[in-house]
């Protein structure tokens, strides 16, 4: 299972390259936009917190899940840390139930690639729609198919520190794929080695947007990232901010 032993040291690893104060700065810049009301906000696959502490503050209340119980943990602590008040709850996100309505829900850096089914985005998107208030909104990004097909796919990367060295392999094949990681966290003389499998599906635009519309969800807008810039065919992250069809 992925984000098991990774878990701690996600952060480590995954902190030097992504700006968490801009992505939750972009989407509460979408919230005012939309007049959205900072009453309740959930977020999907939240990992070690990250995002969800950035946005969570502006809320009346929030709900954090994950189906990664040692990334729940790491959040939990940071939770604690900021003083947030926020349920955690391990679910799985094409599964979910909450009994819960909200105005945000956000699903960020690529999680919503870790679904590989045509099954499993239909129920993602239909339980978006069961949780999401009439007037709220929902904002996702994906890996876009270029940066899966052509920058990832079939590659070979690798990191090196004092504490940790890790490599990742990956192959590309019918729009999915394939990463496997191999780490050599230090303990203290030795090394101690773990490795982890995670795959993601390289969804197209169109096939995004149909899927959506299957949920009766539809596009407000989308950009290229977390900038302002529109998408164009090499956008590597695309973003989407989605609301309920008017029926």
């Amino acid at each position: 299972m992925a984000y098991c032993e990774f878990a701690k040291i996600y952060d480590e690893l995954i902190n030097e390259d992504i700006d968490y104060k801009k992505i939750g700065d972009k989407v509460l810049d979408i919230c005012e936009r939309y007049n959205v009301d900072k009453k309740s906000y959930l977020d999907l696959a939240c990992g070690t917190g990250n995002v969800s502490i950035e946005i969570a503050k502006q809320f009346k209340e929030a709900f954090a899940v994950d189906l990664s119980e040692e990334m729940l943990r790491e959040a939990f602590e940071k939770f604690k840390k900021e003083k947030i008040r926020s349920r955690i709850v391990r679910q799985d996100m094409t599964e979910l139930n909450l009994n819960h309505k909200f105005s945000l829900i956000t699903c960020v850096l690529d999680s919503t690639n870790y679904i590989i089914e045509d099954s499993g985005i239909v129920n993602y998107f239909k339980s978006v729609y069961n949780h999401l208030e009439k007037d709220g909104i929902f904002i996702f990004d994906i890996n876009s198919y270029y940066k899966l097909s052509e920058v990832l796919g079939n590659n070979i990367y690798t990191y090196n520190s004092e504490e940790v060295f890790y490599s990742w392999e990956n192959t590309f094949e019918d729009s999915i794929t394939n990463m496997f990681l191999t780490f050599f966290i230090k303990e203290g003389e030795l090394y101690e080695r773990f490795e982890e499998e995670h795959y993601e599906r390289a969804y197209k635009e169109e096939e995004i947007e149909n899927y959506l519309k299957m949920a009766n969800l539809s596009v407000l807008e989308k950009w290229d990232g977390y900038s302002n810039k529109d998408v164009n065919e090499y956008s590597e992250r695309i973003l989407y901010v989605v609301k309920k069809m008017e029926v």
